[in-house]
């Protein structure tokens, strides 16, 4: 009996007699097989084999039949996605399907095949009678005799007019075709172009890890921004591929993979394998078998590449570790940064988890000894830090947002032949559209949220849900007159241009990359001088290098210091120290300004006196005190109905089945409504839970999940359980 994991919301396994004609002791645990399902026939992966099944066996159905013949996933991947089904406490058939390429889910071979050709008996009799052929069919049968069979690339090469030859062939009867799958090549020896002197910071930290490879050894690499992270990760990786094993690259954003696939193709002559979002079906299984087979030895993805198959992995690199981009939002909510760790752990080799703003978790990992600390606490070559200083929204003038010291600098830079950069993590022209006659503030009917304006769109969009309407010429109330109140990353683009007219400006944001390729020109036009003003949101702190960027200016500093998340000073902090380290990064001493109407609040004067290592340590006395992650672990259980009460009423239930013995080390808080209780037109409601011991919120977890699936309430609401969650308002 075959139980097999399909991709369905169901937290279960599915029993199956295997396929007709096929010995049970032929199958194995990870092949893939198709089966029938309701009235469609599914791809489903066998995680166990058994005698027996809960069903009377007149109501076992067979498989279909076995598409592999070794499975997709190697032993270690496999079973790692299975732990993480189980930590996460996600239906184990979603989170496999997450493994594997949309194309083996839908049936494609797992290895490349080839249709070759080759001669049947009828055919070499009937040329031993020496039959009257054509010069295509002459030479398409000395290709024949001189190869025990050809394919698409000797058929290339006879020329136009084979392929009919082959069909002639064919109907005779004189040859037949089979599918092939070649070996796998072994990659080429790797070439490693000249790389810049190491400071002594970058080479004890090359050191250090170079001396655990072939061990399991989790390292933070914390380096300030500039200070040489990436050649630390390109010098180790070479002495991977020196061993002949393989690089696993973990980036957070795809606008950052290009960036990552120029700097290692530069340096290394190897074939890269890059997986993201943005590939074509082919194109990622294409890469998805490099990767497994081995035949590219550094692999370069975002969030699910961890879970690619390497067939001889050395070392995994996990770049901007902190980034929230790691943590999977929807569906089977993984940490790709933590299964990373493990997943090194499990190989026995080492993870180097690299940030100038690590996270509280990993800099308490780091704290306690469990990851070894490697600092980089000056910038390579001759770039120094940059000055910075707060700007006083209180006592200087703004316009569009530019307050008159930003302004001034900006001429200044400008005029010295540098760039600027200009961040606000806000796009569109608007926030919000206003009537100042009756407070009318163009609200989104399906959340409790303003609509954006995007003025070049002639839209108001809602940010949440992406609702959408014309932007109104008066107001829907009174019939006044309507205005945009406060700025986006478009707006801002506009006033520059009235600001400095003929100054080229690129914008950098969601709105304006959206398709492949735009990323890639956008940054071009910033390398070669072109663009001399930037402006953008958090797509533009990611890990860039902007040699002439002699100026940040972060426009809106307040957004982030009263967020109703425990996490959002971290996540403020992070910003505007990423954003600041792409100011004088080359020879240029940069500068940063941070304009503020709080400039007394303490998280903003510790980063501008003691650095994000200050911050970083008063933050973590907080958590400390009052219970929070990394001293704590959460779970939150989330429902969400077109009905508000039905909702609470689950949840409300919920906490009722967790009361007991059971949850005596595990505290409960709510339910409460979201901090944007309805959107997209459902109402959102929560419940937090909370425990010093994640053995003990993973051992509460299990039956509670199951009592609540059960509850006759669960029927009315969408739920689902986020383990340790990065967003509790």
């Amino acid at each position: 009996m075959l139980r097999v994991a399909l991709d369905a919301p169901l937290r279960r396994l599915f029993d199956y007699l295997p396929p007709v004609g096929v010995a049970l002791e032929s199958c194995r645990t990870g092949l893939r097989v198709e089966v029938p399902f309701g009235r469609q026939t599914r791809i489903g992966l066998i995680v166990e084999i058994g005698q027996g099944s809960n069903l009377p066996s007149a109501r076992l159905k067979a498989a279909a039949t076995v598409l592999d013949t070794e499975p997709p996933l190697d032993a270690m991947t496999f079973e790692l996605v299975r732990w993480a089904a189980d930590y996460y406490h996600h239906p184990v058939g979603e989170a496999l399907a997450t493994a594997l390429p949309s194309a083996l889910r839908a049936g494609r071979p797992l290895n490349v095949r080839e249709t070759r050709w080759q001669w049947r008996t009828a055919g070499t009799e009937a040329l031993a009678g020496r039959p009257r052929l054509g010069p295509r069919q002459k030479a398409l049968a000395a290709a024949l005799n001189a190869a025990a069979s050809i394919g698409d690339t000797e058929l290339e090469v006879l020329g136009s007019g084979t392929r009919e030859a082959l069909k002639g062939f064919a109907t005779r009867g004189w040859i037949e075709s089979f599918e092939y799958e070649p070996p796998a090549l072994a990659p080429p020896a790797a070439t490693v172009a000249q790389g810049p002197k190491l400071t002594a910071a970058q080479a004890e930290a090359l050191t250090a890890i170079g001396a655990t490879l072939g061990t399991f050894a989790p390292f933070l690499l914390h380096g300030v921004t500039g200070s040489g992270k990436t050649e630390v990760y390109l010098r180790s990786i070479e002495a991977v591929l020196a061993r002949g094993e393989q690089a696993l690259v973990l980036v957070p954003e795809i606008a950052l993979t290009p960036q990552a696939v120029q700097r290692f193709s530069s340096r290394y002559s190897v074939p890269l394998a890059v997986l993201h979002s943005g590939l074509t079906d082919g194109e990622r299984l294409q890469m998805w078998r490099a990767a497994r087979s081995g035949a590219a030895p550094i692999v370069i993805g975002t969030r699910s590449a961890v879970f690619v198959p390497l067939a001889r992995p050395g070392i995994v690199i996990v770049d901007e570790e902190h980034d929230a981009s790691y943590k999977q939002q929807e569906g089977f909510r993984y940490s790709a940064r933590d299964l990373a760790v493990l997943r090194a752990q499990r190989h026995g080799i080492p993870v180097v988890l690299g940030s100038a703003t690590p996270s509280l978790e990993t800099l308490q990992q780091a704290e306690s000894g469990r990851y070894v600390r490697l600092r980089l606490p000056e910038r390579a070559g001759a770039a120094g830090a940059p000055r910075t200083a707060m700007v006083d929204l209180r006592i200087h003038e703004e316009r569009h947002g530019i307050a008159t010291p930003s302004m001034l600098a900006m001429q200044r830079h400008l005029a010295a032949g540098g760039q600027v950069l200009l961040y606000l993590n806000r796009r569109g022209y608007a926030p919000t559209l206003f009537c100042p006659a009756c407070s009318w503030a163009a609200p989104c009917g399906e959340c409790d949220a303003r609509m954006t304006v995007h003025l070049k769109r002639h839209r108001l969009i809602c940010h949440h849900c992406g609702a959408q309407a014309p932007v109104p010429f008066a107001c829907p109330t009174c019939g006044a007159e309507v205005r945009p109140v406060g700025q986006g990353t478009e707006r801002v683009e506009d006033a520059l241009d009235e600001f400095f007219p003929g100054v080229p400006v690129v914008r950098i944001d969601r709105d304006t990359i959206q398709s492949r390729g735009e990323i890639e020109a956008a940054l071009e036009r910033v390398h070669s001088g072109e663009a001399r003003i930037l402006v953008g949101t958090q797509m533009l702190t990611k890990g860039h290098d902007f040699p002439d960027v002699t100026l940040v200016v972060v426009l809106n500093a307040d957004q982030g210091l009263f967020g109703s998340d425990f996490r959002a000073s971290e996540r403020l902090a992070q910003s505007i120290v990423q954003v600041a380290g792409r100011a004088g990064r080359a020879t240029r001493p940069g500068e940063v300004l941070v304009q503020t109407a709080c400039p007394e609040h303490p998280l903003l004067t510790r980063l501008m006196t003691e650095g994000y290592d200050g911050y970083a340590r008063a933050a973590l006395a907080e958590r400390a005190e009052a219970r929070w992650p990394p001293f704590s672990r959460l779970a939150l259980l989330r429902a969400d109905a077109p009905v508000r009460e039905h909702a609470l009423e689950f949840l409300e239930a919920a906490r009722k089945l967790a009361e007991g013995p059971a949850s005596g080390s595990v505290r409960l808080l709510g339910p409460a409504a979201a901090a944007m209780e309805r959107r997209a037109g459902r109402y959102r409601a929560q419940l937090l839970l909370e425990s010093t011991s994640r053995g003990a919120l993973q051992q509460f977890l299990a039956p509670w999940l199951d009592a609540i699936s059960a509850l006759q309430s669960a029927r009315r609401v969408r739920w689902s359980i986020d383990v340790d969650p990065l967003e509790v308002g």
